[in-house]
């Protein structure tokens, strides 16, 4: 499901059973990323793949990208795989307001 910025902020800050997940490369994770966030990697095909099985299916996904349209494709993968809460930052971390943080290395 496609979140605004707004909405996909708010319903985070209220779910306990959360988890954010980034699909960016490494490369675009060093340059900030939301707080919290854990890094799958969508360009890395089957890897990703293994990672999301590795997942709780029973959780609640936030996912983002630079954009909006790799987070909306890994929705779609996840959805396909069981994951039945899936919720795509529409915009992309480009437009991001909300707090950054810088990932330790």
């Amino acid at each position: 499901m496609d979140l605004s910025q707004k909405d996909w902020q708010s319903q985070l800050e209220e779910d306990s059973n959360a988890v954010i997940l980034d699909v960016r490369t490494a490369d675009e994770w060093s340059e900030g990323i939301i707080p919290n966030a854990v890094l799958n990697d969508i360009y890395k095909g089957q890897a990703f793949i293994y990672r999301l099985e590795e997942l709780d299916p029973s959780k609640n996904y936030y996912v983002y990208c630079k954009a909006g349209g790799r987070s909306a494709q890994a929705c779609a993968i996840m959805n396909q795989m069981g994951f039945e809460n899936t919720y795509n930052l529409e915009g992309g971390f480009m437009n991001w307001k909300g707090p950054v943080v810088f990932p330790e290395e």
